[in-house]
């Protein structure tokens, strides 16, 4: 059996492995991240974030445009909320939802560049 991408050798590149060490982030910094990624792992809320992308829009609104119920997306709403991704603004009796974080607009549009290709 070949073992394809692994070293045939055990040989440790001191060098290599202080550089590689100093440039390494926090350990609860690679958590965040990766809490982040999990919430983009759903469908759903990247649709949702997608929509945000185009327009502040409220919650009956985006129910409609994803055909979902105003509960459901209210709920996939606060998960977005609770990682600072989108944040909203009370209008009467209306609440209207927009992208909170820059990066997130990038993120998405790389996404949807890498499928792309």
């Amino acid at each position: 059996m070949k073992n394809d991408g692994i070293c045939d050798i055990q040989c440790i590149n001191e060098n290599s492995v202080r550089g590689v060490r100093s440039q390494m982030l926090q350990d609860e910094t690679f958590q965040l991240i990766s809490d982040n990624f999990k919430v983009l792992s759903d469908p759903t809320r990247v649709k949702i974030l997608y929509a945000l992308i185009q327009k502040e829009i409220c919650v009956c609104d985006l129910a409609a445009v994803l055909d979902m119920t105003d509960s459901a997306v209210s709920h996939q709403l606060r998960l977005l909320r609770d990682k600072n991704l989108v944040k909203f603004r009370k209008e009467g009796k209306m609440a209207y939802y927009s992208i909170s974080n820059p990066h997130i607009i990038e993120m998405i549009k790389m996404g949807s560049n890498h499928t792309e290709k």
